[in-house]
């Protein structure tokens, strides 16, 4: 089987490797030049798949920029970016573009499936009319069907193979044809009863995690002003052997998925006259946490006679997750903007992100950020992060509750 792949990012590549590696033969498209140079050069811009993993699949996997390539191929999935407009709307942009790109080569027989999450409807009302206009009839003479990505960058524990996966068709016929393919890649495939139902499942998901993580971060901003360890009550709560699933506070939500999904289902339930007062609460009290984490490190210098003009603040980890190079919706970002704005002289260690152009940094080796510091934040704690050497600083602030066994008094946690 010959499969396109529209996005060549963390959802799409893995998703390449997991086709050439059942015996098929895939077609990669992706707007940006230097991803698809790199990828025809066998060097990966994604940590989950290795360099030998693209030398090894050679040339099963056909990097291009070009759409007219997707013309033969039995199936073109679409993995490309949802993201929110400064408005925090929906932003189809790259999804439509995608769209029209497929629609310009649309082959009579092929199967085309959205996997960019998105609101309820998105497929049915915004995909199927643009592949439409190739003058084909989605569900006679081509099939369409949306099935959600399941990728956690950065896991090793759930792979692509081992997590089941949510297909709905646009008709019965586009159901089968979708589990037909799913299953060469997947052990479980899980069907639903339409393309809305499987968008909606993806976005529960997320509203799911979003509403626990804004409830324990809210819950840790109101401990830390009654003076409990959040830390301590969570791994109490944890005990309990039924009706409680652990979530942890932290300095907010980064990555595609969390700090969006939420947006695209309250702005979608609004054209339905319905408000989502719980799910964007949630979001609120999300966005809310790197400015509260800005506030906590002013007022741990604080309490060192310290202001935050003019001290050295080393920021231990800047991508939105530990073990990976991931800057999305990263806290850590919009948390030293705050401390750069209140004079702040800022640096960073963070061996997945090399530099910070916007802000006009580079990492530094961990020992060099530390030397000299007035402050280290734990912001996102990277697996062989040395703790000693960062409890060895003159002032911690944890945000992560990596230092949860230590006590210190130079120790300060979320």
């Amino acid at each position: 089987m010959k499969v396109g792949i529209v996005g060549m990012g963390y959802v799409g590549l893995p998703l390449a490797v997991a086709f050439c590696e059942a015996g098929h033969s895939v077609v990669g498209v992706d707007s940006d030049i230097a991803k698809v140079a790199g990828l025809q050069g066998a060097r990966s811009h994604v940590e989950d798949v290795s360099d030998e993993t693209l030398a090894r699949i050679g040339p099963q996997l056909l990097a291009t920029q070009r759409y007219a390539e997707l013309s033969r191929c039995d199936a073109v999935i679409i993995c490309v970016p949802t993201p929110l407009t400064r408005n925090r709307e929906p932003d189809l942009g790259p999804l439509l573009g995608s769209a029209a790109g497929v629609a310009r080569v649309l082959q009579r027989g092929q199967l085309v499936v959205l996997e960019s999450t998105t609101y309820p409807g998105t497929t049915r009302e915004r995909l199927v009319p643009l592949l439409e206009e190739s003058g084909l009839v989605a569900g006679r003479d081509f099939n369409v069907a949306f099935s959600p990505e399941r990728i956690d960058p950065g896991r090793t524990d759930h792979t692509m193979r081992t997590t089941p996966k949510v297909v709905g068709g646009y008709t019965h016929e586009c159901l089968e044809r979708a589990i037909e393919l799913y299953e060469t890649v997947c052990d479980r495939v899980v069907p639903v009863s339409t393309p809305e139902a499987a968008e909606l499942t993806k976005l529960l998901e997320n509203v799911f995690r979003s509403v626990n993580i804004a409830l324990v971060n809210e819950l840790a901003m109101l401990c830390d002003r009654m003076g409990i360890d959040i830390w301590e009550v969570v791994d109490a709560a944890s005990t309990k052997p039924y009706g409680f699933m652990r979530f942890e506070p932290g300095p907010g939500m980064g990555g595609h998925c969390l700090p969006v999904d939420p947006f695209y289902l309250a702005w979608r339930a609004r054209e339905f006259g319905c408000t989502t007062d719980f799910i964007e609460l949630a979001g609120e009290v999300n966005q809310a946490m790197p400015r509260f984490c800005a506030d906590r490190v002013a007022r741990a210098l604080n309490g060192h006679a310290k202001p935050v003009r003019g001290s050295r603040v080393a920021v231990l980890g800047v991508s939105y997750k530990a073990g990976v190079g991931d800057l999305r919706e990263s806290p850590a970002l919009k948390i030293m903007h705050l401390l750069a704005d209140q004079g702040a002289d800022l640096v960073y260690h963070d061996d997945y992100i090399p530099e910070l152009p916007e802000l006009g940094l580079a990492s530094s080796p961990l020992s060099d950020a530390l030397a000299g510091c007035d402050v280290a934040v734990i912001v996102t704690a990277h697996p062989g992060l040395d703790l000693d050497a960062v409890l060895a600083a003159q002032l911690v602030v944890d945000f992560r509750g990596v230092t949860a066994k230590h006590s210190a008094a130079n120790l300060v946690r979320l």
